[in-house]
């Protein structure tokens, strides 16, 4: 099992204070086996059995359990006295009005609340007001190329290839039949569009839906507005309008599915409304929804290098400067690093027009330039580096 450590060394600086760890991120990405890890760490650290509760609503012996009071009174009856008191809960949205049972727990001394969610609407609405300043949001999303390359014996050259193709949700990393394979992500795909967001809708379509998830998948890295999104399906025989596709678009985002990269003006330091790009969580997605479609590794790429600036804690976006674009502008901390992204800059013509962008900026915030080429160099303060390199290096 990988440990998954980056996560687990988190909810060790959060142990035990008075604060709601709620981990989110796209079904089967692996929250639930982080709290299984977790719950191993605090048993090694002198947590006796009896202080750790545990409860996965998508288990059926749990069925009993319909409200928010069932939920409370559950919990508090297998409350420990004089002992902190370690409660997980996974998939904590199916139960309605959850929140409010958090907040009673909260306020316990003897309480520390780990939960899970697979969408964002867990994070809106009553919960955002009843819970405010009550809870830290932990984003948990499937293995970066790092975390995969600990499920392989082939080279990092090789496992990269295998990652490009397939992606990095945990258990479809064990899954070494195509067809297997195949059917477990598109089941995960399934559950996302049909439990998750059509339950949501009113009169919800889901040929439309899983258009709009294929179109995202085959658009990645590309700017695209809802009304192109609407103009072209439509085209296609799948009429629909632009706020629809909005309203979609939305759900798609909330369910971890894509994430949205809106742009950035980076002459005028100010964020700009019109037009996004988004990217699938995992690579695995174009596989089960484009089929054996052209390659297109440059977006793929492109695709692994954005999760991977989210999973480092970044605020991504789409550079802009006057007709140029920057793949990304990635801020923390309040500093800023730029990124090109390209499978190869070893023809000149190349490596010019990647560059281009990065000589129009005038701060000194680092600009760096990703490729499959091997080795690192430094041009004038402008790094190219090994995209694997990149991938493997300590956060």
């Amino acid at each position: 099992m990988v440990p998954r450590d980056s996560y687990l060394n988190t909810l060790d600086k959060l142990r035990n204070k008075q604060i709601i760890k709620v981990l989110t991120g796209v079904r089967r990405c692996g929250k639930s086996t982080i709290l299984q890890l977790y719950q191993e760490r605090l048993l090694k650290s002198g947590v006796n059995t009896n202080q750790i509760q545990t409860l996965n609503f998508e288990d059926l012996d749990l069925v009993s359990i319909k409200t928010y009071l069932d939920l409370y009174n559950y919990i508090n009856e297998h409350l420990i006295p004089n002992k902190m008191n370690y409660i997980f809960i996974d998939e904590i949205q199916s139960i309605p009005n959850f929140e409010k049972a958090l907040d009673s727990l909260y306020i316990k001394n003897n309480v520390d609340l780990y939960v899970t969610g697979s969408n964002a609407f867990m994070l809106s609405g009553e919960l955002a007001t009843l819970l405010s300043g009550r809870y830290i949001e932990i984003p948990i999303y499937p293995f970066s190329f790092k975390e995969f390359l600990q499920t392989t014996e082939l080279s990092k050259e090789e496992a990269f290839s295998t990652y490009l193709e397939r992606g990095g949700f945990p258990f479809a990393t064990e899954l070494n039949d195509n067809n297997t394979y195949l059917s477990y992500i598109q089941g995960i795909i399934n559950t996302v569009l049909i439990k998750d967001i059509l339950t949501r809708v009113n009169r919800g379509n889901a040929t439309l839906l899983e258009a709009i998830a294929s179109f995202l998948t085959e658009a990645n890295g590309s700017l695209v507005t809802p009304a192109k999104i609407a103009n072209t399906l439509t085209s296609n025989g799948i009429k629909t309008s632009n706020a629809t596709v909005i309203s979609y678009l939305e759900k798609l985002v909330n369910s971890y599915l894509f994430y949205q990269c809106n742009r950035y003006d980076i002459a005028g330091k100010k964020y700009l409304q019109i037009n996004s790009k988004y990217y699938p969580v995992d690579p695995a997605l174009r596989r089960a929804l484009l089929g054996q479609k052209r390659p297109n590794m440059g977006s793929r790429l492109e695709n692994i290098v954005f999760m991977e600036l989210k999973r480092r804690g970044y605020k991504v976006y789409v550079g802009s400067l006057k007709n140029k674009e920057i793949d990304f502008v990635a801020i923390k901390d309040g500093v800023k690093q730029y990124y090109q992204v390209s499978l190869t800059v070893q023809d000149d013509k190349t490596y010019n027009r990647e560059i281009a962008p990065f000589l129009e900026i005038t701060d000194n915030y680092r600009k760096i330039l990703l490729t499959q080429d091997p080795g690192s160099y430094n041009d004038n303060g402008i790094e190219q580096i090994n995209v694997i390199d990149w991938l493997l290096k300590e956060q």
